[in-house]
Order: C-alpha cells, then sequence, then structure tokens
C-alpha cells in the first residue's frame, strides 16, 4: 500500500503563488507515475499535470501550462506542484496521484492511477 499525503494549499490572492507537496509512504517501490488533479465545486475533476519518475516527460493542462510546474524529489519519495500567477479559476480540492496509467489518455484520468491523497484546498479570491 501507498499512502499520499498533500499540503500546502491556501487561501491566497489572485497573482500569488503556492506550492503543494505531496509526500508518498508505505510501499513505493519505484517507476511511478506522478499527477494532480484538482476539482472545483460543481464541476468534474481536471487533470492538471504529471511527471514521469525521472520527471523528463511532464506534461500540464492547456489551462495551467506555463503557470505550474510539477516536480519531484524521489529520495524524499515527494512530489511538487509550483503554481505561480494563480487565478480565481484555480479554486479547487487539489489532489495528489500515483500509479502506473497505461498511455497518454490514462495519465489524464485520475481513476488510472492506483493512489491518490485526500486533497488540499486552494482558494484563490480576485
Amino acid at each position: 500500500q501507498v499512502q499520499l499525503v498533500e499540503s500546502g494549499g491556501g487561501l491566497v490572492q489572485a497573482g500569488d503563488s503556492l506550492r503543494l507537496s505531496c509526500a508518498a509512504s508505505g510501499r513505493t517501490g519505484t517507476s511511478w507515475t506522478a499527477a494532480w488533479f484538482r476539482q472545483a465545486p460543481g464541476k468534474e475533476r481536471e487533470f492538471v499535470a504529471s511527471s514521469s519518475r525521472n520527471s523528463i516527460s511532464t506534461y500540464y493542462a492547456d489551462s495551467v501550462q506555463g503557470r505550474f510546474t510539477i516536480s519531484r524529489d524521489n529520495a524524499k519519495n515527494t512530489v511538487y506542484l509550483q503554481m505561480n500567477s494563480l487565478k480565481p479559476e484555480d479554486t479547487a480540492v487539489y489532489y495528489c496521484a500515483a500509479g502506473w496509467p497505461n498511455g497518454l489518455a490514462a495519465m489524464r484520468e485520475m481513476d488510472a492511477y492506483g493512489y491518490r491523497g485526500q486533497g488540499t484546498q486552494v482558494t484563490v479570491s480576485s
């Protein structure tokens, strides 16, 4: 089993930055893909960003491209999401996920990951 715990969420103003962390523990193993998803009230959950184990392959949703950066410290089993130039529409609960999605399409589906955290709230005021 793998446990994921997110942290770093909070209330910020538009234009501010936040860095989310996702600490993995348990039988983490190696080679897992890490990803961030988010879900705003009344909206469907959406893919935000993902990273291969070696961080060579990273993918972003169009809505966050250029503003968000996913990174990971494998020695610490921690994944980060640096969020800059935050907008009110970035307000959501952010979830970390880890697993082995099969293909690029699956990578954008949270259900394709074996593990997920409980989420951390990010609120951006205008």
